[in-house]
């Protein structure tokens, strides 16, 4: 298994002005200097994280998932982020805050949010999933999650292969986020805390300036280590950055510190 080339893009975002985005973020992915494996992006990265889904909203037919599959083929990298989505259901429209998974060969997967956000009324707007997206890259198992899935630790817990494959369930969990300034200590603890308890890599994206609603938000994108050491941590202007995740380092601590073993066996009911 090799390492894994992540490159973050903390940016703000235009509020509801889908074309805005997509081309501010064409020209950041387009500056990345080095080979990235994958580019992560944040939550809602086309519109901002807004309830005003009727005009927003778009089929994996739409502007923005073909707008995915271009750059992420152009860039040689995966894409990932997640953007206001709509799908027919038994004749009723559903709407979703849904996570893109881009190869650059076109073949693209997505993760529905689990947890919306009640507090900013999501739950009335938006359809829950229900399933989890684990992916691979390289040899990589990467779990999926959006923003407010970061509060709930057994929807995000490592669970462990029955013997005699007894391994974890990923390596590395990403968050895509727009969380907002003044809840930025719960940001920061509980990435921490998901890369401790399940050693794993963690990554957090976040966007930063203030949206449509006059919530500001703070950035401090990160990369933490499986031990929960901060890796990177980004303060709250717009950066792009990228780092070389190494596995040694993380078959190093599970082996040595196996704590995994230990974790609890559980079913989530859909």
């Amino acid at each position: 298994m090799t390492n894994l080339r992540i490159s973050l893009l903390q940016t703000a975002l235009h509020w509801e002005h889908k074309s805005a985005n997509l081309d501010m973020l064409q020209k950041k992915i387009e500056g990345i200097p080095d080979k990235s494996e994958l580019i992560i992006l944040p939550e809602m990265f086309s519109t901002g994280f807004t309830m005003n889904k009727e005009p927003l909203a778009e089929t994996l037919d739409g502007d923005t998932v073909s707008w995915l599959r271009k750059t992420s083929a152009k860039k040689g990298a995966i894409l990932t982020g997640s953007m206001i989505a709509k799908d027919d259901y038994e004749g009723e429209t559903r709407f979703y805050n849904r996570l893109i998974w881009m190869l650059p060969n076109g073949e693209s997967a997505y993760y529905d949010k689990r947890h919306l956000f009640a507090y900013g009324t999501e739950d009335q707007h938006f359809s829950a999933g229900k399933k989890r997206l684990i992916t691979s890259v390289n040899g990589w198992k990467i779990n999926l999650q959006i923003c407010y899935d970061l509060r709930f630790p057994v929807w995000l817990r490592q669970s462990v292969a029955k013997e005699p494959l007894k391994t974890p369930e990923y390596d590395l969990l990403v968050v895509v986020a727009n969380w907002p300034l003044a809840r930025s200590l719960a940001w920061r603890t509980l990435l921490q805390a998901r890369a401790i308890e399940n050693q794993c890599y963690v990554i957090g994206v976040n966007r930063t300036g203030r949206d449509g609603n006059g919530l500001e938000y703070g950035g401090e994108s990160m990369v933490l280590g499986p031990m929960g050491e901060h890796i990177k941590i980004l303060g709250a202007e717009e950066e792009v950055f990228s780092h070389t995740l190494d596995r040694e380092k993380l078959e190093e601590v599970r082996i040595k510190l196996p704590f995994w073993r230990d974790a609890d066996n559980f079913f989530i009911q859909p």
